[in-house]
């Protein structure tokens, strides 16, 4: 008689036990007979669990401005009347586009002394001729001729400087003052309206002008994350015009002083601004992502984690026919990517793309 038959049956309950234990606390695989159709096969996206430095991630606030390597302020350079206004805040100007035009006492003193220094110049000239006349004749000395030329220089020295604050001006022909655009871009601020008189010694920029093509955004950093923000990190960008859109840019400049009254330091992030959606003042999300330290942890797309009854399940794929919910721990998410503490090994597959319809089919 076998000595061990009565413990046959104790035995066998207790391993009935412990596999009721084990099923209550992990989700099933594949039943028999399960096979994924090529079709959903196509469906699917299968990624390769790995280990990856694990990144940080600081959320900061801020506002859209404009490059100010890029924006030109156009003061007017004489007083006068706005006799023709040709934009409005917020049109697109190409370089070179006239702005304003204005007529000004100053630009008409301007062009009468321009006149003078014309008719000196013929005066000077004249007399220059008449004087070699007569000294081929010997009816005037050297000395006399010498003069005359230094004379004809001065002239013509005078009409040069006339014409060249003529061309600064923007003076046309019918005596008026051209306020031309110093660069391309939008007309951000505008200062002036039709019929203004001014001087020009106590009034404020007419215009400014900024290239939108590339924007700042100047973002706050309290005291205690200054450590975490360098040049050069990459940062997401979110406004609350387009939540669902995220621009990428970078940390190209850190103010390393403190707001005396806010206590927080500026980072500057500069950023493309592709269909110039991003507007100056709009408010900004900034979310900082770098891999400063050395910290290694199995990563996986964010989005092929299934939360499911406050716990984080993910679809580990052996082939068609064995697929596995399995519920992980994750450590935190960063940005497209999750950092899973425990749950999974370096090397297995899981699907990371449509993965909610096999976990319905497995664990309704």
């Amino acid at each position: 008689m076998n000595r061990f038959a009565p413990l046959l049956p104790f035995a066998l309950s207790l391993t009935l036990a412990g596999c009721s234990q084990h099923e209550a606390d992990v989700k099933p695989t594949a039943e028999a007979g399960f096979s994924l159709s090529d079709t959903m096969l196509r469906e699917l996206k299968i990624d390769t669990v790995h280990a990856q430095t694990v990144r940080n991630e600081l959320t900061l606030s801020g506002q859209i401005a404009t490059d100010g390597d890029k924006t030109a302020k156009v003061f007017p350079l004489v007083g006068g009347v706005v006799e023709d206004l040709r934009v409005e805040l917020g049109d697109y100007v190409q370089k070179g586009q006239v702005l304003a035009i204005i007529r000004s006492g100053e630009i008409a003193d301007l062009q009468n002394q321009s006149s003078a220094a014309g008719t000196d110049l013929d005066i000077a000239r004249k007399n220059l001729q008449v004087l070699e006349d007569q000294y081929q004749a010997g009816l005037a000395s050297e000395r006399d001729v010498t003069l005359a030329r230094k004379e004809l220089q001065k002239a013509q020295g005078n009409v040069g400087k006339s014409r060249k604050q003529m061309g600064v001006y923007g003076v046309s022909a019918d005596g008026k003052y051209t306020i031309k655009a110093p660069i391309s871009g939008f007309i951000t601020e505008k200062n002036v309206t039709e019929n203004m008189q001014y001087n020009d010694d106590n009034v404020s920029n007419f215009f400014t002008i900024a290239n939108l093509d590339e924007v700042w955004i100047m973002a706050n950093v309290f005291e205690s994350d200054i450590s975490k923000v360098k040049e050069g990190y990459a940062a997401d960008v979110t406004t609350l015009s387009y939540p669902d859109q995220h621009f990428t840019g970078k940390i190209d400049k850190v103010f390393n002083v403190l707001d005396p009254e806010s206590k927080v330091m500026k980072v500057r992030v500069r950023l493309q601004n592709p269909g110039y959606l991003l507007k100056p003042e709009m408010y900004a999300q900034i979310k900082v992502e770098n891999t400063s330290g050395n910290q290694k942890m199995l990563a996986v797309p964010a989005k092929a984690v299934v939360f499911d009854k406050d716990r984080n399940f993910v679809m580990v794929f052996k082939d068609r026919s064995h697929v596995e919910t399995r519920e992980v721990k994750v450590a935190k998410t960063v940005g497209e990517t999750s950092y899973v503490q425990s749950g999974l090994q370096d090397g297995e597959r899981i699907i990371a793309q449509n993965q909610l319809l096999i976990y319905d089919e497995l664990n309704d």
